[in-house]
C-alpha cells in the first residue's frame, strides 16, 4: 500500500486501492551459487480521470495493431510468450489499465496474464477504482499471478 500511496501521491493523485497483480521471480542457478529475487507488480487504483469510450476504443486500436509484434519482440528478450495448454496465447494485461489512462503500448505496462484470472480482473480493478475493500488495506501475502 505504501507503493501505491507513494506512487499516486507522486503524481498529485489520491489512493484508492492497491491490487498485487503477480512476483516476477528472477532466478538464477550457477555453477557457484544460486540467487534469486521477486518484484512485485501492483496496480495502483489512483483516481485517475477514466477515459471516455471512444478515447478508450482508439487507445484499444493502438494496443491491437502491435500486438502480433509485441509478442515477436517479447519472445527475443524472454522467450516465447506464455500459453496456455491448447497452445492459446496468454492475454496481455495493461497494468495501468486504458480505462484510466494506461499506455497501450508500453512495454513497462503489459505483461502476460492467464486467460481464466485476467477475466475476473474488470471486476476487481472496478472494486479497487471504486475504494471498495479488500483493495484499500493490506491483504494476502500472495499475488494473483506468479
Amino acid at each position: 500500500m505504501n507503493y501505491c500511496r507513494d506512487k499516486c501521491s507522486g503524481e498529485g493523485y489520491a489512493l484508492q486501492g492497491c491490487v498485487w497483480l503477480a512476483d516476477v521471480k528472477m532466478d538464477f542457478d550457477g555453477n557457484m551459487f544460486r540467487a534469486g529475487s521477486r518484484f512485485g507488480i501492483a496496480n495502483c487504483c489512483c483516481n485517475y480521470p477514466a477515459l471516455s469510450v471512444s478515447q478508450n476504443a482508439t487507445a484499444r486500436g493502438r494496443w491491437e495493431s502491435i500486438r502480433d509484434g509485441f509478442r515477436e519482440r517479447w519472445a527475443e528478450k524472454f522467450g516465447q510468450w506464455p500459453a496456455d495448454s491448447s497452445g492459446n496465447n496468454y492475454p496481455a494485461h495493461h497494468i495501468r489499465d486504458l480505462k484510466h489512462g494506461g499506455n497501450p503500448t508500453d512495454w513497462d505496462n503489459i505483461i502476460p496474464y492467464p486467460a481464466d484470472l485476467h477475466s475476473g480482473l474488470n471486476q476487481v480493478y472496478n472494486q479497487c477504482y471504486s475504494g471498495q475493500p479488500p483493495w484499500t488495506s493490506v491483504g494476502v501475502s500472495h499475488p494473483y499471478g506468479e
